[in-house]
């Protein structure tokens, strides 16, 4: 063997030991006479001294450059007291060669391995293989392994099969673009690659498996943002003859275990708080707040119910409301700040964010104060809780807008403002969503989440009656303010599957081309079911403090959804477009 030990295990109590170690040059130094050479491979660095009375070992060290392939036998040994490096896992041994071969050179890499430097994202995917070298980032490379490896025993130990579905189907888009594959064997048909297993782990569950998961990948068309990425991994896991609890309680433990493991002592608090979609869109405006910080919307609707202030009266008769942030402390906030907040609210669809600081001693600074009374600033503060020296924001708008302009603002101010605790992982569960929504663009209702997502016991009646009443069987786990994952307890009558999508404007004819197989499979004793999709790179990105997605994949795409270390998407050959019956038009874009 080339090797029998890695660099980074040795320690103090393997000196004396004879070993073969082999990995790349991360540093040399040249002293003139003895050369240090810090090797490294998969498991760490170890430094290696070459003594020029070893005439022929010295001599490979001296011709040796950074990222070069050396294979080195030699003996451990510790080094002195006053030599010893305490920021090395090996620092206080080194190896002594007695041998050195050069397996491979390497050209001047691109940019910097052994030390931080400043990078292009473009740069650093078109030569990943280079950048995955760098410790930094290997490392969460290796801690999704760990936490992937945790993830299959986990659930092997409690019953679960893993099971592999296709990753070629049919296509049943599920609120995003699928990615299509033509089909050579039948010309103008396509197949398409899966946006989740979700039919197919309830056919799994109607096949008699009863608890199923597999590590899926997962294909969505669909524009990239900084957490989000074309294919993704997710945990995806199915179980028969439960109910809600029974599924979050499983998922519950398993991320208790994982944040346990990997958090470095960061789990906020267990067990995980329950907050239902109605509350969350009250209290925060996102289904997925992040609760490591107050600033709570507060409804003020009922404090200026008689305002003659403009804008607040006129919101509330169109059926709107008046809802606050208090931000304590921050009276006097700039009005660099307040402007760049505003904007912020804007991006939610504000026409703008009202604004009163309560200076010490009763003073009020505001462009609205001489709008509004004495008794609706007293109420106000009263409402909120306000004190001297803090600042209220206000948004006075459709319960929509209100929400999505407040919780941009409440985000920002808890990064302005250092709010977030980033040695916190704060999960917690939604519960409670709506089954459907209105979609006044279509002119129909569609899924909150998807259609397969069960119905509420006895709300029923509601689906002939009141479809916007109807509330479903769903939750989701949020970490930090981001969904890591969502589930639901499922539909498993046909009769009722029909009904929901059939409020979703689907044809009966179109319920059997698209979804066939699930409502002839719901025929023959399916057995209630429910289950969870996860995110396992949400997760990875929460566990190492990253906002890039990208951060966390080993091979991954730029954000304008190219490969530039493979060159994807690219031309093909017109022999393989004709063998499809295909004809490519270049430079047309959805």
């Amino acid at each position: 063997m080339l090797k029998d030990t890695y660099c980074g295990d040795l320690r103090a109590e393997h000196a004396g030991d004879t070993v073969k170690v082999a990995g790349w040059v991360h540093r040399r130094r040249d002293h003139g006479g003895l050369i240090f050479i810090d090797l490294r491979d998969s498991h760490g660095i170890v430094q290696v001294v070459f003594n020029p009375d070893d005439a022929e070992s010295h001599a490979v060290a001296h011709r040796s450059r950074s990222e070069w392939v050396l294979a080195v036998e030699g003996v451990v040994q510790e080094r002195s007291v006053e030599t010893r490096n305490p920021n090395m896992a090996t620092g206080d041994v080194e190896v002594i060669p007695t041998a050195c071969e050069v397996l491979n050179e390497s050209a001047t890499p691109p940019f910097f391995i052994n030390e931080p430097s400043e990078v292009s994202e473009q740069q650093r995917l078109q030569y990943r293989y280079l950048d995955l070298r760098r410790p930094e980032v290997s490392r969460v490379i290796r801690l999704r392994h760990e936490v992937v490896r945790y993830i299959r025993n986990f659930l092997s130990d409690r019953g679960f099969a893993e099971i592999e579905t296709p990753t070629l189907i049919k296509s049943t888009p599920e609120g995003a673009r699928d990615f299509l594959v033509p089909s050579r064997q039948r010309p103008g048909e396509v197949y398409a690659l899966p946006q989740s297993p979700q039919i197919l782990k309830e056919l799994l569950m109607v096949a008699g498996f009863e608890k199923y998961f597999q590590l899926a990948r997962c294909y969505r068309d669909e524009d990239l943002r900084a957490n989000r990425v074309a294919e993704h991994t997710q945990l995806d896991l199915e179980m028969s003859f439960v109910e809600e609890e029974d599924v979050m309680a499983l998922v519950e433990e398993l991320y208790t275990g994982l944040a346990t493991a990997f958090g470095e002592g960061r789990l906020a608090t267990t067990p995980f708080p329950r907050i239902t979609h109605a509350e969350a869109m009250s209290r925060y405006g996102i289904d997925r707040p992040d609760l490591r910080f107050g600033l709570e919307l507060v409804d003020l609707s009922e404090v200026f119910a008689a305002s003659e202030f403009q804008v607040f009266a006129g919101a509330l008769k169109a059926s709107g409301e008046i809802k606050a942030i208090l931000v304590p402390g921050q009276a006097e906030m700039t009005r660099r700040d307040i402007d760049e907040l505003t904007e912020i609210a804007r991006e939610g669809g504000a026409r703008g964010l009202a604004w009163v600081g309560l200076l010490p001693g009763g003073e009020v600074r505001s462009p609205i104060a001489k709008f509004l009374s004495e008794d609706e600033l007293t109420n106000a503060r009263t409402a909120t809780a306000a004190a001297d020296g803090d600042m209220l924001f206000f948004v006075a708008d459709q319960p929509a807008t209100v929400a999505a302009s407040l919780h941009r603002v409440r985000e920002s101010l808890g990064d302005r403002l250092s709010l977030k605790d980033k040695d916190s992982l704060s999960f917690a569960w939604v519960t409670d969503f709506p089954l459907l929504k209105w979609s006044p663009e279509e002119d129909r209702w569609d899924a909150e989440h998807n259609p397969f997502s069960g119905v509420r016991p006895g709300h029923e009646p509601l689906l002939d009656t009141d479809p916007g009443k109807v509330m479903s069987r769903q939750y989701d786990l949020t970490l930090n303010g981001a969904e890591v994952g969502g589930g639901s307890i499922r539909i498993n009558r046909r009769d009722l599957q029909e009904r929901v999508l059939g409020l979703m404007n689907y044809s009966r004819e179109d319920m059997q081309d698209r979804f066939g197989v699930i409502l002839d499979a719901l025929q023959y004793g399916a057995p209630p079911m429910g289950g969870v999709g996860m995110g396992i790179e949400r997760l990875i990105m929460e566990l190492v403090g990253t906002d890039n997605i990208r951060d966390v994949v080993a091979f991954p795409k730029t954000s304008a959804g190219t490969d530039p270390m493979m060159g994807a998407p690219s031309p093909v050959p017109p022999q393989q477009l004709a063998e499809l019956g295909l004809q490519v038009i270049p430079g047309v874009e959805a």
